[in-house]
């Protein structure tokens, strides 16, 4: 895929939402930090309902503290893995508090040295809470990078270096959003929705598929018995 593909496909992604943004639901970098531990193996909408209650309880680092770890998993025991991110959100609130004055810190480096952080929860936190160029590879981002030539990688590390140096500059603060909600909702796993891709002119997946075509409106009087007379 070229250079010039690549720039018809973001802006055509741009052009239908220009304002992307995450689904998860928070009001602060701490909570989008918290919410983003929280997603590990399950969605932004269990997230967010698990959420909605905790944040109202305990909206900064300081209060999350005060929770306990009995307290944050009374919250999230409906998400997977509940009683490790209890844990680690719990640790991590010591760390923001005695570190960085309960605040969530701006550098990859800081960002990864807290319990349940990773490069991909860096590179979201990063992005989202602070607008740096960052593109955080999900199995999504994987997928779709690969399948449309947008920016093919054996690992996620490789996908991820490829996105950020052949996204041209202008569309690499919300690319991560853009492919994102686009391998979520249209280049699905099982089966790409290649029908409603508004790239699919673009993309370079060889196998598309195609929306089925409408079955033909039967003519009146055209009756299997009517037929045989």
């Amino acid at each position: 895929m070229n250079k010039t593909r690549r720039i018809e496909i973001f802006s055509r992604w741009r052009a239908a939402n220009p304002s992307p943004t995450t689904e998860l639901v928070y009001s602060n970098p701490f909570q989008l930090l918290i919410a983003v531990i929280l997603s590990a193996q399950a969605t932004d909408k269990s997230v967010n309902l698990a959420t909605a209650g905790l944040f109202r309880d305990a909206g900064t680092a300081a209060e999350m503290l005060a929770l306990g770890i009995e307290g944050v998993r009374k919250h999230i025991r409906t998400i997977g893995l509940f009683n490790t991110k209890a844990r680690n959100v719990i640790a991590t609130c010591r760390i923001l508090e005695q570190r960085h004055g309960g605040e969530v810190p701006q550098t990859r480096e800081e960002l990864e040295a807290l319990p349940g952080v990773g490069r991909k929860t860096a590179n979201v936190i990063l992005n989202t809470a602070f607008g740096k160029p960052t593109i955080a590879v999900d199995t999504h981002i994987f997928r779709v990078s690969n399948r449309t030539g947008i920016a093919p990688g054996k690992t996620v590390l490789e996908v991820e270096k490829r996105l950020l140096r052949l996204v041209p500059d202008e569309f690499k603060p919300d690319a991560h959003h853009w492919l994102i909600l686009h391998g979520r909702y249209i280049c699905v796993a099982r089966k790409p929705k290649c029908g409603e891709c508004n790239i699919a002119d673009l993309c370079d997946y060889k196998h598309k598929t195609v929306a089925a075509a409408p079955k033909p409106a039967r003519r009146p009087g055209k009756t299997r018995a009517s037929r045989k007379s």
